[in-house]
């Protein structure tokens, strides 16, 4: 990640708390009674089970979002339709990862800006239901996420769900300050999935994906990496981002052709901004920042942030096609804002960033926005 000053560290986390007033439910003796989203008890996918699923009750699977019956043979294999959600999809081991990425990181911060240990002890009681517990855990792969009826079982792109692992496991760290959970005990886990993500086909197909799935296969493997310890697969994904995900992604003017051409392109655009600089938050070094690392033609990171900045500013002026779906929707407290913000010397993308929501409604928008909490990013981890 980004190491900081003591000084840049002091503005930064002020800033960012700043920006997050403390709700009134925050200062009574037992707080996560007021909050009734971070009080609820864990629930992880062994809740939910698909008839056509192929695995087992503690396997992840999801269905291709793009997915629909073939209205010229119903009972056949699906057919793609570009930016439009199937909503008949199974989602119930999605939306739970997703419930847990908005819990745990919600209670490490409430940790940090209350040192109330209830937080963290519940926080805890999360991770071991998902991780530890042998009835209610979840395997340590994706095998079978986002398969696609009569086509395959499971893909590659289904690795993508487990971008919202990564806000999870940047809580762990703080939270074993606490005092009632070890970090020691989600390693193995982690190092598992990790294992499964770099030498499985589905891993490697992701991987070499060539638009934000490829860089959300990078953010991924750069925190697990960090979190286990993996220095060797730290320098890799350094290297990756540098050669694989500027060189292929980034356009001579900054933008995302890959996302341009889809059917969602403000959004995607958004999107892989902000995996792209989550990489950079995780991946730099006093020695190597990769926020203003930049290929000998000018490209990286600044240079995209700097192309989108203006149609976040105003999205009014955004020249492509306008997304099939959620387009009014956008944008949101992009994490791209402050981190580079803060990394480039920017406080135009930070006052932009500290006015837009943080707290999105929008099921969709919420799937796509698994950076929430500034806290746990704008400092050393442990």
């Amino acid at each position: 990640m980004t190491f900081l000053t003591r000084r840049q560290f002091c503005v930064s986390a002020s800033l960012a708390a700043a920006a997050f007033p403390l709700p009134p439910c925050l200062t009574g003796d037992r707080p996560e009674h007021d909050i009734p989203d971070l009080a609820k008890p864990p629930v992880t996918i062994t809740a939910f089970s698909s008839p056509r699923s192929a695995g087992g009750p503690h396997d992840y699977f999801s269905e291709g979002d793009y997915w629909w019956p073939d209205p010229k043979n119903p009972s056949g294999p699906y057919i793609r339709r570009d930016g439009m959600s199937n909503p008949d999809n199974f989602t119930g081991h999605r939306q739970a990862l997703i419930r847990l990425s908005l819990q745990v990181p919600a209670l490490a911060a409430a940790w940090l800006l209350t040192h109330d240990h209830h937080y963290a002890a519940h926080a805890a009681k999360h991770l071991r239901a998902w991780f530890l517990d042998p009835a209610t855990l979840m395997h340590a792969n994706l095998q079978y996420a986002q398969a696609i009826h009569g086509i395959t079982t499971g893909r590659g792109t289904g690795i993508i769900d487990t971008i919202h692992l990564v806000e999870v496991i940047r809580s762990i760290p703080f939270l074993e300050k606490s005092g009632v959970f070890s970090a020691t005990e989600m390693r193995g886990w982690f190092a598992a999935y990790l294992d499964w993500m770099t030498t499985s086909n589905n891993g490697q197909e992701e991987r070499d994906a060539k638009n934000n799935h490829g860089t959300c296969w990078l953010m991924q493997a750069s925190e697990f990496a960090a979190f286990t310890a993996n220095s060797e697969l730290s320098k890799f994904c350094r290297k990756r981002f540098k050669e694989v995900i500027v060189s292929e992604q980034i356009a001579a003017n900054g933008s995302f052709p890959e996302e341009l051409r889809r059917t969602k392109p403000y959004g995607y655009c958004l999107f892989n901004l902000d995996v792209m600089a989550t990489v950079c938050q995780t991946l730099s070094t006093p020695q190597d920042n990769l926020f203003s690392y930049a290929l000998p033609d000018g490209r990286g990171f600044a240079k995209a942030m700097a192309f989108m900045f203006p149609f976040i500013s105003d999205k009014k002026s955004w020249p492509y096609a306008h997304d099939v779906e959620y387009f009014n929707d956008w944008p949101v407290r992009q994490p791209s804002l402050l981190f580079a913000g803060i990394a480039l010397a920017k406080p135009e993308y930070f006052a932009l960033w500290s006015k837009l929501n943080p707290d999105p409604t929008v099921q969709e928008i919420i799937r796509n926005y698994p950076i929430r909490q500034p806290l746990l990013w704008v400092g050393k981890r442990s």
